[in-house]
């Protein structure tokens, strides 16, 4: 596989898993019946609030990591293998603890406060799909930092849009972006 092709699909499907947590986190992930009669449908949001914000932070990371130069091309790797060990621990803790995780859903619902009251309330959970896609979601996504770890010194160089840029003046012709650039470089411009 070329090295182009290798960096498009690492990007890709950083971008994709990343955008999917997104989405997860605003999905429905238990169905809790209560003894009340009542059900509730626990969105994503409440079982596992971080996952806003870790797939906000993987689809920036994606973006950097497109025009990223080699070094800072393993650093954001090193950051997505987090972000994904992250989402794994969100997911599986809702996971291991569905009541727990539903706790304010419940409150919320009932009025009833403390965890010890909220399971004496819950006569029946059941999880949707969305808490184990996050899961793998989150094992995709660290895998894919450590592709990124492991391959980003043969991917091909971004292109010079991306680099830094000074303005030159012609022979014998003063600027005042040119006289900045001079007191930059620690030169006198007069």
């Amino acid at each position: 596989m070329s090295a182009q092709r290798l960096k498009v699909l690492l990007l890709l499907g950083g971008l994709i898993a990343s955008g999917l947590v997104l989405v997860g986190w605003t999905q429905s992930w238990f169905d809790v019946e209560l003894s009340t009669g009542q059900s509730l449908s626990v969105t994503g949001d409440v079982a596992a609030g971080g996952l806003a914000a870790l797939g906000l932070s993987g689809l920036a990371l994606g973006a950097a990591l497109a025009i990223a130069g080699p070094v800072f091309r393993v650093i954001l790797g090193v950051l997505e293998v987090a972000i994904g060990g992250l989402v794994v621990l969100s997911a599986s803790l809702a996971l291991a603890d569905p009541v727990r995780a539903s706790l304010a859903a419940i409150t919320g619902a009932t009025g009833e406060s403390g965890e010890d009251s909220a399971r004496a309330l819950v006569s029946g959970i059941a999880a949707t799909p969305w808490p184990a896609l996050a899961l793998v979601l989150g094992v995709l996504l660290a895998a894919l930092g450590v592709l990124v770890i492991a391959t980003s010194r043969r991917w091909p160089a971004s292109s010079r849009k991306y680099q830094a840029v000074r303005l030159e003046q012609a022979d014998g012709e003063r600027s005042s972006v040119g006289d900045w650039d001079a007191l930059s470089d620690g030169r006198d411009p007069t």
